[in-house]
C-alpha cells in the first residue's frame, strides 16, 4: 500500500491550489515530451500519458472525496480513457494512499471521545483498504471480526466546492451552459453527498439485506450502530476475495456461473421488487468465495439509487422485445424519456431514433434471452465499440445538449458495471426474460 497521508487538503483554497499545481505539472510533462522529440530523443505518446496519469492520480489520491470517486467511475468505463489513465484510475477501485494512524485516532476521538483502542478489543491502526470516501480497518470486539470504515476528514464539505471547481472547465470543454446540465449535476451531487452519510448507509444496508434474505448465495454484513456515526461505520468482516484475486485461484466454470447468477438475481430483485439499486458495482464492493458452490459478499451501500415507479416502468419498456419491433411505440417512449422532443426537426428526430434503436438492441440483449453467456467477451467489446462509434458520429457530435432523464445516469452506470463484472467473471446466467407485453407499456399511443 502507498505511503500514509498525514494531511488532506480540505478547504476550498487548498483544493483549488492542488488542482492548479497538477495543471502546472501536466503542462511541464508536455514541454518535456515535445522538447525530447525536437532533439530527436525518444518520447512516445504512451510515455506522456503515463507521466500525466501518474501525476493526476497522485493528486486525486491526495484529495480523496468526489474527485477520486469520479476517477473510480471512469475506470469502470474501460474504453473512455487511454490505457495509462485507466490503469492508474483502476487503483481507486481497491486501494489508494491511506490516512496515517494519528489522523485515524483523531477521527475516533472526535466521534466517540475515545480512541479506537478503547472502543475495541483489538484494532489495526493501518488500513486494510483505502478508497475514495474512506478507508477500512480490521478490529475485534467480543470475539467478532469487524470492518471499521473511517471517512476522510472534510470529504462531505468538499463535494460541492469540488464540483464548482470542475464544472466551469467541463462546461467549456463540452460547449454547454449550466442550465442544460443542472439536473444531471444535481443528481450526481446528491448521490455523492449521500455516500458521505454513514448513518444513511447503515440504514440502507440493513434494510436491503433484510429484504434480500431469500436470495441464494448472497452474504451481507451486519452493522453495529453503537460503534457507528455519520463518519465512522462498523460492520462484520466478511471473508472472500475481490474479483481479480479470486479469478487467480482458477475457480471452476460452475462456481463462476453461480456467483454470476447471484449477482444478476441480486440486481434484478432490487430493481424490479425494491425499486432500488446498489449503484456502485465496481469490483471492490464484492467479495467472492468458492464455498457452497460460490458465495458472494455484498459491501458498501453508500451509493443507492431509488428508482421512481414511472422510471422503472419506462426502463423495462425500453428493453422489451415489443418495443424493438414497433418504431412508433419506441418514439413515444423516447419522448416520455426526454430523448425525443416535439420541437425536433425531422432529421434530428430520425437521427436520435436510429441511434437509440441500435443502442437499445445491444444494451437490452441480455434481458431478451433466457440464458446469456457473459463469458463471450465480444458482447462487452460490442458495447464499447458502440460507444466509440457514437462519439465519432459527426452528426451526433454536433448535438451537444444532453438529453434524457437524469435518473438514467445511475441506472446506466449500474448496468454497465454489472455487465463488466459478469464478463470478467465469465459467467453464463439465466436472465429471466423481460415479460412486459405491449399493452402494458407506458406511453403507448392509443
Amino acid at each position: 500500500m502507498d505511503e500514509p497521508l498525514t494531511s488532506l487538503p480540505t478547504t476550498k483554497v487548498a483544493r483549488a491550489a492542488r488542482f492548479a499545481k497538477t495543471g502546472f505539472n501536466v503542462g511541464a510533462n508536455y514541454v518535456k515530451h515535445y522538447a525530447k522529440k525536437a532533439v530527436g530523443a525518444e518520447s512516445t505518446t504512451e510515455d506522456l500519458h503515463a507521466a500525466n496519469a501518474a501525476e493526476l492520480y497522485g493528486t486525486l489520491s491526495e484529495m480523496k472525496g468526489s474527485v477520486l470517486k469520479v476517477a473510480q467511475m471512469l475506470a469502470m468505463e474501460k474504453n473512455m480513457l487511454p490505457t495509462a489513465y485507466a490503469d492508474q484510475f483502476a487503483k481507486a477501485q481497491y486501494s489508494t494512499p491511506p490516512l496515517s494512524g494519528p489522523l485515524v485516532i483523531k477521527a475516533f476521538r472526535d466521534a466517540f471521545g475515545k480512541s479506537p483502542f478503547q472502543l475495541f478489543d483489538a484494532f489495526e491502526p493501518e488500513a486494510r483498504q483505502a478508497a475514495s470516501i474512506g478507508q477500512v480497518h480490521f478490529a475485534r470486539k467480543d470475539g467478532k471480526a469487524l470492518a471499521v470504515k473511517v471517512q476522510y476528514p472534510g470529504v462531505a464539505d468538499s463535494i460541492k466546492s469540488d464540483i464548482r471547481l470542475v464544472k466551469p472547465i467541463a462546461l467549456r470543454v463540452m460547449g454547454l451552459n449550466e442550465a442544460q446540465v443542472r439536473p444531471y449535476l444535481e443528481e450526481v451531487e446528491t448521490r455523492l453527498l449521500e455516500e458521505t452519510d454513514y448513518a444513511l448507509e447503515l440504514r440502507r444496508g440493513t434494510e436491503i439485506a433484510a429484504k434480500c434474505q431469500e436470495l441464494k448465495n448472497l452474504e451481507f454484513p451486519a452493522y453495529y450502530p453503537e460503534f457507528s456515526t455519520n463518519r465512522i461505520l462498523t460492520m462484520d468482516w466478511l471473508g472472500g476475495q475481490h474479483l481479480k484475486e479470486f479469478l487467480a485461484t482458477t475457480p471452476t466454470q460452475e462456481v463462476r456461473n453461480q456467483l454470476g447468477q447471484a449477482l444478476w438475481d441480486f440486481y434484478q430483485f432490487q430493481f424490479n421488487t425494491l425499486h432500488q439499486l446498489h449503484a456502485d458495482p465496481h469490483p471492490g464492493n464484492f467479495l467472492m468465495r468458492a464455498e457452497n458452490g460460490g458465495t458472494l459478499g455484498v459491501l458498501d451501500f453508500g451509493c443507492v439509487k431509488d428508482v421512481p415507479a414511472d422510471v422503472h416502468q419506462l426502463f423495462r419498456a425500453l428493453l422489451a422485445p415489443e418495443t424493438m419491433a414497433d418504431e412508433t411505440l419506441l418514439a413515444a417512449l423516447l419522448t416520455q424519456a426526454g430523448v425525443l422532443r416535439p420541437t425536433d426537426a425531422p432529421a434530428m428526430r430520425a437521427l436520435y431514433l436510429r441511434t437509440m434503436q441500435v443502442s437499445l438492441e445491444l444494451v437490452g440483449r441480455p434481458f431478451r434471452q433466457a440464458t446469456f453467456d457473459f463469458g463471450d467477451p465480444s458482447y462487452m467489446a460490442a458495447l464499447y465499440a458502440l460507444g466509440d462509434d457514437l462519439m465519432a458520429d459527426p452528426e451526433l457530435r454536433k448535438q451537444r445538449e444532453p438529453r434524457g432523464s437524469e435518473h438514467f445516469i445511475y441506472l446506466n452506470r449500474t448496468y454497465v458495471g454489472l455487465f463488466a463484472l459478469l464478463t470478467e467473471l465469465g459467467a453464463v446466467i439465466e436472465t429471466g426474460l423481460v415479460a412486459t407485453t405491449a399493452d402494458q407499456l407506458p406511453g403507448q399511443p392509443s
